[in-house]
C-alpha cells in the first residue's frame, strides 16, 4: 500500500491479511484492568492480539515515540501477553525501520510449561 495513509487502512489490509492465511486474531479488543479484583472501565483497545498471545499495536506516525512503546508495553502486561510488535508504516522499509518487538516476564515462562 505505501506510507501515507492513516492507521484505519493499513489496519484493515493486515485484517484481511491474517483472514487470509487463516490465523486467528481478536481486533479493536478491549484490554481489562483488574485493580484489587476489581474490573475497572477503561478505553485501552488493543489493534491485534493474535493467536492470543501476540500484541501487535499499529502505528502511521512521523516516527515512534516512547510513549508508542509504553503503550504497547502497558497492553502486553495487562493481557499477559509474552510478545508485542508495534509497526509504524509510515516509513520506506517496514522490516528495517519501521517495526519493534518486544517481550516481557511472560516470555521466559513460554519454556518453561
Amino acid at each position: 500500500m505505501g506510507r501515507g495513509l492513516l492507521e484505519s487502512v493499513y489496519h484493515q489490509c493486515l485484517k484481511e491479511e491474517l483472514v487470509h492465511r487463516k490465523i486467528n486474531f481478536l481486533t479493536e479488543m478491549c484490554i481489562p484492568v483488574i485493580y484489587k479484583e476489581k474490573k475497572l472501565h477503561f478505553d485501552f483497545r488493543c489493534d491485534l492480539f493474535v493467536e492470543k498471545c501476540i500484541v501487535v499495536e499499529l502505528k502511521s506516525v512521523q516516527a515512534i515515540s516512547n510513549a508508542h512503546e509504553s503503550q504497547l508495553l502497558t497492553y502486553m502486561k495487562l493481557l499477559k501477553s509474552p510478545k508485542g510488535i508495534l509497526i509504524n508504516f509510515n516509513c520506506f522499509n517496514i522490516f528495517r525501520e519501521g517495526q519493534k518487538t518486544f517481550v516481557n516476564e511472560y516470555f521466559s515462562n513460554l519454556h518453561k510449561e
